[in-house]
C-alpha cells in the first residue's frame, strides 16, 4: 500500500492579503498605544505643556524668519546673475533687486 500525498494548500489572494492586514493593524495598536502613553505622560501638567508650548511657537517664529531671510538672499543672488542679459531683461531685473532691497 502507497502512502498518498496531499495536495498542498495553495495560498490565495484574499489569505495574503489577510495576513498581511492583521500585521499592519499590529503595528497600527502599537503605534496608537505609544501615541496614548506620550499623550497622557505629557499632558499631566498645564504649565508644562503652556511652557513647552511657549518655547516651541519661539522656535517656530525663529526659524521661520531665518529661513524667509535665507531665501529672499537666494533669490536676490540669483536675479544679480541676470543683470547682465540683453535687451531690457537685465534693466528689469535691475529694478526687481532694486525694489526687493528698499
Amino acid at each position: 500500500m502507497t502512502t498518498r500525498k496531499l495536495p498542498l494548500r495553495r495560498k490565495t489572494k484574499s489569505s495574503r492579503f489577510r495576513k498581511s492586514r492583521l500585521r499592519r493593524n499590529r503595528k497600527a495598536d502599537t503605534g496608537s498605544r505609544l501615541a496614548q502613553d506620550v499623550f497622557n505622560n505629557f499632558y499631566c501638567s498645564r504649565r508644562k505643556v503652556y511652557w513647552l508650548n511657549f518655547i516651541r511657537g519661539v522656535f517656530f517664529g525663529l526659524g521661520s524668519l531665518l529661513g524667509g531671510t535665507v531665501i529672499v538672499a537666494l533669490i536676490i543672488w540669483l536675479l544679480s546673475q541676470f543683470v547682465d542679459l540683453p535687451g531690457g531683461i537685465g534693466e528689469f531685473v535691475k529694478s526687481v533687486i532694486n525694489s526687493m532691497q528698499n
